[in-house]
This record gives C-alpha cells, structure tokens and sequence, in this order.
C-alpha cells in the first residue's frame, strides 16, 4: 500500500563527482537519469534556489507516479526541474501538473506502461502564460522558448525518474513519439472567441492552471475554407480513423484551433458548445469500419454504452459531444491541430498556487 501522497519523503541523495559537465553528463547517461539529452547538473545550490519558488515544504509528497509508484516530493520535483533547465519560477508549474497526473482519471498506469506512443501534453491557462512567456501563438507547439521547452522536459523527467518508466523497461513504446522529449503549450485566450478551457472547467478567468493531457500525437489540418459549417465538417470527417483508440474505448479527442478558424466560427455564430456538437455529429463511423480485433475491444468498452455494436452502428469518438476538447491556440494561417488522446484517459487541470 502506497504512503499518503502528502506524508514526508526521505530528502533525495547526495553524491559527489568531478566538476565537469561532460563528466556528470555521461554519469547520467549511464545511470538512465536523463531523457537522452544533455542536463543541468542539479547541484545543492541551483535545487535550494529552486525550491524558493515554492511555500510548500521539501519532502512534502505531491503524489505517487506510476508505474513505478516513486514518491514525488517537492524536493524530487525540483531536482528534475533543474535538470530540464527551468527557471525557479516554473517549480509551482509542474508541483500542479505532478498532481495532475496522479489523478485516477488521467490513467497514468496505462499511459506509461503502454505500447502506444502517448505522451503527457501540459496546456497553461491564466494570467501565469504571460508571467512565463509561454507560447500560446506562433509555433506554440514546436521549438523556440525555454518556457514551454523547459517544462514540457521537466514532466517528462518526472515520468522517468520518479515514475520509473524507462524505455524499454517500463515504458513499452512501440515507436514514442517526439512529444515525450517536450510537449507544453498555452492557450492563446485573447485570440479565442470563447470561454477558455479552464473557465470552462470551472476556474475564474484569473486563476492559472495547467491541463495535462494523454496525447498520441499531433495532425496538421490544412483548410482554406471561410465557411463554418463546411470547416466544421472537414475538422470531423479528419477524426474519422479505424485504428483509433478513441472509437474503440470512447474517448476524449483534442483539438487545437488555429485564430483564424475560431473566427471564421465565430463569424458562422457557433459557440464552443455548437462546434463539440458538430464535430461529435459528423465524425461518427460505422463499426464495420474497425478490423475484427478492434470491434471485440470496443464491445468490451462500449457495449454499455451503446448496446450491441452491429456493423452498421455509428460509432461516436466520445460518449458526449461535451468530451470533444477545444482550446484556441496558434498564430496566422489556415491550419488547425487534431490530438488524438489514448482513448482510456481523461484530461485533468489543476491550479498553478
């Protein structure tokens, strides 16, 4: 039986070793204590700064991470901040998004031990995006800022140290994906014509929040098109895959609207709520569209949902259209971003303190 998540943990070792960067870099790659890329060494100086970031105490333990069920504390998490290169101030970032994941909702047992390539996606929300200057426009998914750089790393780190799923051991990957080096954005709010996703959730627009999410990976989605209903109806027929974990288990799919598709929405008179409606409608597929091992799943997941699956039943991605996620994010152009999730996991956000 696993400890309290907030009862004391044992302060992390010490160790010594040469003071050399190339030195303690091949130690970590030895011991499989870093994510395949160079690290910060996390000195005694450079955790105690980072731990100034933070009231809550040092052995203080935020959660257990599975698979491996490692005691996460405050202390633990800030060694691995160091690592990735967060500036202190991210700390209270990834203490939220630690306790984020240990939620039974966000099935991190099956997220880290799967052959899927699923990686953890971090999407900020509040004031705290532009106190970081984390991306929420231009590129706001690829490289080019330490924010969203840094502590999408730091998350994976704590998977692999504290939560012990190291590649090929714990971590089953088929393939992975590049999204389990880094994977964190914001929502560009002030571009969005709707409520963001974590008023949405039931925060105040001043709160800050981080939403971790069971990501497969990411699709481009190219339209010019200046019709709401037309785009609504391209973004849903683009969900539609017969080796989708989504159909087979009724999931929770993700969309990242480009500014310019929001508006052309906004300009069709669609809420939030009439798009998740539209794209849950027409993204429905027939269950003969799923290979014959597919369907003996899905009828173990769904069946009490649905009732008996026959081939020609229209399978929707998500129980509710509600399930559908949207967030606003991205700068310029005709493109939009399918996530597809893992299908048995739900997103979950908590407030950044």
């Amino acid at each position: 039986m696993n400890a309290p998540a907030n009862a004391p943990e044992q302060a992390a070792a010490t160790f010594e070793t040469a003071d050399d960067l190339d030195e303690i870099n091949r130690l970590y790659r030895e011991r499989r204590w870093s994510d395949g890329l160079p690290i910060i060494p996390p000195t005694l100086e450079r955790v105690e700064r980072m731990l100034k970031a933070t009231s809550r105490a040092r052995d203080e333990v935020v959660a257990h991470v599975a698979p491996g069920y490692g005691a996460a504390s405050v202390e633990r998490i800030a060694i691995n901040c160091v690592m990735a290169g967060c500036d202190p101030e991210y700390l209270p970032v990834l203490i939220a998004a630690t306790e984020a994941i240990a939620d039974p909702a966000f099935n991190l047992q099956g997220i880290q031990a799967t052959t899927n390539p699923v990686a953890v996606w971090l999407v900020l929300n509040g004031p705290i995006r532009k106190t970081l200057n984390v991306n929420a426009g231009l590129n706001c998914m690829g490289q080019g800022e330490w924010a969203n750089a840094t502590i999408g790393r730091a998350m994976r780190l704590i998977l692999q140290n504290i939560g012990h799923a190291l590649p090929g051991e714990m971590d089953r990957a088929t393939q992975g994906q590049p999204g389990k080096y880094t994977f964190c954005c914001a929502e560009n709010e002030e571009a969005s014509p709707w409520a963001p996703l974590h008023v949405e959730r039931g925060y105040t627009p001043e709160q800050s929040t981080v939403t971790v999410v069971g990501a497969e990976g990411t699709l481009n989605m190219n339209t010019h098109s200046k019709e709401a209903g037309e785009l609504a109806r391209v973004i849903a027929e683009t969900l539609v895959h017969p080796t989708s974990n989504e159909y087979v288990h009724g999931g929770e799919p993700w969309l990242v609207i480009g500014p310019e598709h929001a508006e052309i929405f906004k300009r069709g008179g669609m809420s939030k709520h009439d798009v998740k409606t539209q794209l849950w409608e027409r993204s429905k597929m027939p269950v003969k569209a799923l290979s014959v091992k597919e369907i003996g799943r899905a009828r173990d997941s769904r069946t009490e949902e649905l009732g008996e699956l026959t081939p020609d039943l229209l399978l929707p991605v998500s129980p509710r259209p509600e399930d559908v996620m949207l967030i606003v994010a991205g700068g310029p152009g005709t493109h939009s971003v399918y996530v597809p999730c893992f299908g048995n996991s739900r997103g979950v956000t908590r407030e950044i303190v």
